[in-house]
């Protein structure tokens, strides 16, 4: 970062590439907010599998938009605007120094890019688009998608049941690409007004850092946190369980996979993960400083 801390620091990058340490270290020498971009540190029932900031780091600075929501909840990029606007005034105002910290793209697009104004999605639109994901699979779906909009097609990564439905809704809605309602965005942040990162660091450092923070978690009680979770009545539909780690550590609680076989799949899939959203940020932020590490 640089030697004169910005008012406003968007910081981005992958998981596990040290976004958080980074954001803690910017708020210890201006004495400002940290607000949470991330949609799995929204879930307040799993702090140790989403690597939430400890009640130390809470305690050493304010942070904020983290464990909002219910198991069974999940947030639009909308939703998150609505709830980051009062803090993004004002630091705008200057009122406070604010750090949005995450590794969900869309809400930082949200902010540089803006929002579009799009029309409430009918329950008729998205219930087909939802049934057609499932009836179809992913990879028929998004040849679906693509003869309606091909730039949302493009870079919505894979595996990303939310956003590919809600890019065809909006076409059944609207008979408008989700694309062209977004080239009519106004942003939320002035030119000028922030400093934007993201980390990108080396890829075998950023996956030796995936495997060695979920062993970690293993150690800091996360098979109790899960289990709890689980006792509380999770299910299966419920959106936390996009929540990397979530559905390994399940099975194994549940005796279907062993503790070793969870460990390896859940890392898999976080270093899998790790390279999705390097791509996405390389593919829709091209323009953006590469931090060397």
């Amino acid at each position: 970062m640089s030697a004169s801390p910005p008012h406003l620091l968007l910081l981005a990058g992958p998981t596990a590439s040290g976004k958080s340490a980074l954001a803690l270290d910017w708020a210890v020498k201006t004495g400002g907010i940290i607000l949470n971009a991330d949609s799995m540190q929204l879930y307040e029932a799993v702090p140790t599998l989403t690597a939430r900031p400890s009640a130390d780091d809470e305690a050493i600075a304010r942070h904020v938009l983290y464990g909002h929501l219910g198991p069974d909840q999940m947030w639009s990029t909308g939703q998150w605007l609505r709830a980051a606007q009062p803090f993004i005034d004002a630091a705008l105002r200057g009122d406070t120094a604010l750090c949005v910290v995450g590794g969900t793209g869309l809400y930082f697009l949200s902010l540089i890019r803006g929002l579009a104004e799009i029309p409430e999605i009918g329950d008729h639109a998205r219930t087909q688009a939802r049934q057609a994901y499932i009836d179809m699979g992913e990879e028929a779906f998004r040849g679906l998608l693509l003869s309606v909009d091909a730039e949302a097609c493009a870079r919505i990564l894979p595996n990303d049941q939310q956003r590919l439905t809600r890019a065809y809704e909006v076409w059944l809605e609207t008979g408008r690409a989700l694309s062209d309602w977004q080239k009519t965005n106004a942003p939320i942040l002035p030119q000028g007004s922030y400093h934007l990162e993201v980390l990108r660091p080396d890829r075998e450092w950023l996956y030796s850092r995936c495997d060695h923070r979920f062993d970690m978690m293993l150690e800091n009680g996360v098979l109790e946190e899960v289990e709890a979770l689980m006792v509380s009545g999770l299910k299966p539909e419920w959106p936390i369980m996009r929540v990397l780690g979530l559905s390994e550590i399940s099975a194994c609680i549940q005796g279907d996979m062993t503790l070793e076989a969870a460990r390896a799949l859940a890392q898999q899939k976080t270093r899998n993960y790790a390279k999705r959203q390097m791509t996405w940020f390389r593919n829709q932020m091209p323009s953006l400083k590469e931090l060397p590490r």
